[in-house]
């Protein structure tokens, strides 16, 4: 019992590993989505930015 228990752990934390995992990729597609999408914009920004200072 005790090895079926221990066997049982290790797979949950193989899991909760896939998870992570999947949520780091999705958070990286939504921030590279954004950076192209809004890339220009934000250089535009930027500029004017720097010009005024």
């Amino acid at each position: 019992m005790k090895k079926f228990l221990t066997k049982f752990q290790a797979q949950e934390q193989g899991a909760t590993a896939v998870e992570y995992a999947l949520l780091v990729s999705l958070i990286a597609i939504v921030i590279i989505g954004a950076v192209t999408a809004f890339g220009l914009d934000l250089k535009s920004i930027f500029t004017d930015i720097t010009t005024q200072i």
